[in-house]
């Protein structure tokens, strides 16, 4: 199946191929250059097809696109920043 990925205000949204959203992760500002995530969500008969990992590699890529720093909170997005060293160069500093 594929799936459409959009950026709305503070999320990036999956949407199957009837255009219904199937997968969000939400983010916002904390200051100028940071975002935090802190929110992933997949409809469960969605799940293990990948969505979630796709979603959050929107965010990193928008950070990486914007110069900014991500602040993984969500416990999905974290899981995703300790097994992806090459996200290291977007995680904000603690």
């Amino acid at each position: 199946m594929s799936f459409q990925f959009a950026e709305e205000d503070g999320r990036f949204v999956a949407k199957d191929a009837q255009g219904l959203e199937v997968g969000e992760v939400t983010f916002s500002r904390d200051g100028e250059n940071v975002i935090v995530i802190d929110h992933t969500g997949i409809d469960p008969a969605q799940r293990g097809q990948g969505l979630a990992e796709e979603l959050v590699r929107h965010v990193v890529e928008k950070a990486k696109k914007e110069g900014l720093k991500i602040v993984p909170l969500c416990s999905y997005a974290k899981k995703e920043f300790d097994k992806k060293t090459e996200y290291k160069e977007v995680l904000a500093e603690k």
